[in-house]
């Protein structure tokens, strides 16, 4: 049966048709038949108690020109089978309403992936620390002599990042006895003021950072992002390289952990970053990595991806 899916996500102007993770949610619905729409986070309003959205159907395509938007519409949300939350960071204020909006929306009539209250709960950051005995060695804090205590007993480095960025933005490697130690920890907590997030740096890090992709509680692929000889980051968008990478024994360990909790929070699509054997981060809007892992393994993630997505909706009736 032919599914109405509507994408909030970012622009389509902006999408990288060769790397994004939404576009290939979106080619796959389309070649099934289904009707893809957009939908901007600005578009959601609540009229009384109906959650709804400006929306236009959409057709995309691999092309330099590489979208149509249709006609302009106004619609319950409930009139979608099936809602993909897409938008990119920041979490900021508008991100935070518009989740507030989706969770408005009757789960007997729609199904919303990743669901808006787990997306909510589960700041990027914060979430891996539900899992101890996964994760490095971690404080969160904003006291600059505190974070340089915690250096210290860690053997004299760490890495530091904030909470609420994404990309590898404002992520460091910081070391005891270098004399800008003191000036980096009071400005990236603005003088006490701004929490940051300390770990245990894992010298694994140089060997690449494991992105894994995970589809209900079940790892689907993974790629390894090894940094540049310059950086400690190995965001692809700062010059990181793919390099294939299979899914192990411990990988799959990992997410027979986290599954529950997933499942429980709805948080259905998950990149999970690994290092060594520890997980450092789940990232949970809008995980990408799929169009890397499917030119490296020779497969089609997003097809198991919107398999899922059909089953949850025809379980509605």
């Amino acid at each position: 049966m032919p599914l109405r899916v509507a994408f909030v996500m970012d622009p389509l102007d902006r999408i990288l048709v060769d790397k994004d993770t939404t576009f290939v949610f979106m080619l796959e619905a389309q070649a099934r038949g289904h009707e893809v729409f957009f939908v901007g986070a600005d578009d959601l309003f609540v009229d009384g108690p109906h959650p709804s959205a400006r929306c236009r159907r959409a057709e995309v395509r691999r092309a330099e020109r590489h979208y149509s938007l249709f006609e302009e519409r106004v619609e319950r949300l409930e009139w979608f089978q099936v809602v993909f939350m897409r938008k990119d960071p920041p979490f900021d204020l508008a991100f935070y309403f518009a989740t507030l909006m989706l969770s408005l929306v009757d789960p007997r009539c729609s199904f919303v992936l990743n669901d808006p209250e787990g997306l909510r709960n589960a700041n990027e950051k914060l979430y891996a620390l539900n899992f101890p005995d996964l994760t490095p060695e971690t404080l969160v804090a904003r006291d600059p002599e505190r974070l340089k205590a915690f250096m210290d007993s860690l053997g004299g480095e760490m890495i530091i990042k904030p909470l609420e960025h994404s990309g590898g933005a404002g992520v460091f490697h910081v070391r005891r006895g270098d004399r800008n130690t003191n000036a980096l920890l009071e400005t990236m907590t603005a003088q006490g003021e701004r929490l940051l997030m300390a770990q245990r740096y894992l010298p694994q890090a140089r060997q690449g950072d494991k992105r894994l992709i995970v589809l209900d509680g079940e790892p689907l692929g993974a790629l390894l992002r090894v940094p540049r000889e310059d950086e400690t980051r190995a965001n692809i968008h700062v010059g990181a390289t793919c390099e294939r990478a299979a899914v192990t024994a411990r990988d799959r360990e990992i997410c027979r952990a986290l599954a529950p909790r997933l499942r429980a929070d709805g948080l259905y699509f998950v990149g999970l970053d690994v290092i060594g054997d520890l997980v450092t981060e789940i990232n949970v809007t809008s995980p990408t990595g799929v169009q890397e892992i499917n030119a490296l393994d020779g497969v089609r993630l997003e097809s198991q991806v919107i398999d899922f997505v059909e089953r949850r909706a025809q379980a509605l009736g």
